[in-house]
């Protein structure tokens, strides 16, 4: 993989308070949060991610200029990468730090296999990113990459030099999660990035729409700049980089128990009954059973609506002969329960479930459960924490996974740094 510094744009940090500068990916802003991220700054960089009105993609190129005229955004002195440490406290009570930095690299046609997609992606995103590319001939935020070294070169040679550095930027997200940037323009460790990177293959865990969107203009632009994009890179052999599940939560109507007979045709079904006392605490027991079960074999929840029983689903015998997926694929839990349960008992078509009717993805677990506690949806199927090198070996052989299937969290902020494409 060919990486790059950056000829980096970046916020004048004594011109604006970076904590409010600072927004999630556009793709995660409700208009609500776009409402509040508008009043916290009238340079937010929402407003060149996520622009009101009718004119999007001029209005942003407007601010971006007006922002560089006014030295609210200036260049960096030299190209640089960014060594970004994230640091959160993870529900069960485990301070969490996932290491990364952000760089350039060169886009690759995914042919070449050097950089593996691992889901699918719908025109109207790619369409709208592509629209404010060109106009502002610039990336706000980074595609997320893995890769892998197991000596952790970068982690072990480079890092330790600049931890007692003041940082560049450190700021807190709306999530509170601490955001710790470390500006690196050294030339030779720069060459310590590039050459650990050279031999490296890397996986999209998250902005496939951004990286088709990079390749898209880099077919349209003549700038040599735009064969690169900006990415953010993080180690697989890092402990701290969590991949949460997706949950699938079904929204048409259906009645609990012929949904459940339904699961039993395929499942082995264990019953964790709860009372308004101990609900809680059955839960969390609940949850930790999926996670145990599907160490061995493929298994999920299941949350009924007007049903106090949570229900742990463990894959019979012999069922995987009936899912209609190359063999890589049917170790993931969720191709089994589209192909079984979503699409062949509850007739879901491709169609619906591309487009989320009758069928929701939700990324928040709590979420999961209170759609059926105030009735929103009919049933919740909670899925297990999916596994790295299960999505590594599906995407090495060609394969992608199944739409909203991984949640990398935290989030990678827009506002650290800007990637000029001219």
């Amino acid at each position: 993989m060919d990486i790059k510094p950056l000829n980096a744009i970046v916020y004048n940090q004594e011109k604006v308070n970076i904590n409010d500068v600072i927004a999630p990916p556009y793709d995660v802003i409700t208009s609500a949060y776009q409402d509040e991220l508008y009043k916290k700054s009238p340079y937010n960089i929402v407003r060149l991610i996520l622009t009101k009105g009718e004119n999007r993609y001029e209005d942003a190129k407007e601010f971006f200029d007006k922002w560089q005229k006014e030295q609210v955004l200036v260049h960096t002195d030299k190209p640089c990468i960014f060594y970004l440490i994230q640091k959160y406290t993870a529900a069960n009570g485990r301070q969490i730090e996932r290491k990364g930095f952000i760089a350039r690299n060169k886009i690759e046609k995914f042919e070449t296999k050097k950089i593996l997609p691992h889901e699918y992606t719908m025109g109207g995103p790619k369409e709208d990113r592509l629209k404010l590319t060109s106009a502002c001939e610039a990336n706000f935020s980074q595609i997320f990459l893995v890769y892998s070294d197991s000596d952790k070169v970068i982690e072990n040679k480079i890092l330790p030099k600049y931890l007692s550095q003041k940082p560049f930027i450190d700021a807190k997200d709306d999530n509170g999660v601490q955001n710790i940037v470390y500006l690196i323009d050294n030339e030779e460790d720069i060459k310590v990035f590039e050459k650990t990177l050279e031999d490296k293959t890397a996986l999209i865990a998250d902005g496939h729409h951004r990286y088709e969107t990079a390749m898209a203009y880099s077919e349209i632009s003549n700038n040599p700049e735009a064969q690169y994009v900006m990415s953010y890179f993080t180690n697989a052999e890092d402990e701290n980089l969590i991949i949460f599940p997706t949950h699938r939560i079904i929204t048409k109507f259906i009645e609990p128990y012929v949904l459940l007979e339904a699961v039993k045709k395929y499942f082995d079904t264990e019953e964790f009954t709860f009372n308004s006392l101990n609900k809680q605490k059955v839960k969390e027991q609940f949850l930790q059973a999926i996670e145990k079960s599907n160490e061995k074999a493929i298994s999920m929840g299941l949350y009924l609506k007007n049903v106090n029983k949570f229900y742990l689903l463990k894959l019979k015998d012999g069922m995987l002969d009936l899912v209609d997926a190359p063999d890589v694929l049917k170790k993931l839990d969720l191709t089994v329960l589209h192909d079984l349960i979503i699409t062949k008992e509850l007739g879901y078509s491709k169609e619906e479930q591309m487009a989320q009717k009758g069928i929701k993805y939700i990324k928040q677990e709590f979420e999961a459960f209170d759609m059926i506690d105030t009735g929103k949806a009919e049933a919740s199927f909670i899925m297990a924490y999916p596994k790295m090198k299960d999505i590594v070996e599906i995407s090495s052989q060609g394969y992608r996974m199944p739409q909203k299937s991984t949640y990398f969290y935290p989030k990678l902020l827009s506002g650290i740094v800007i990637n000029p494409l001219k």
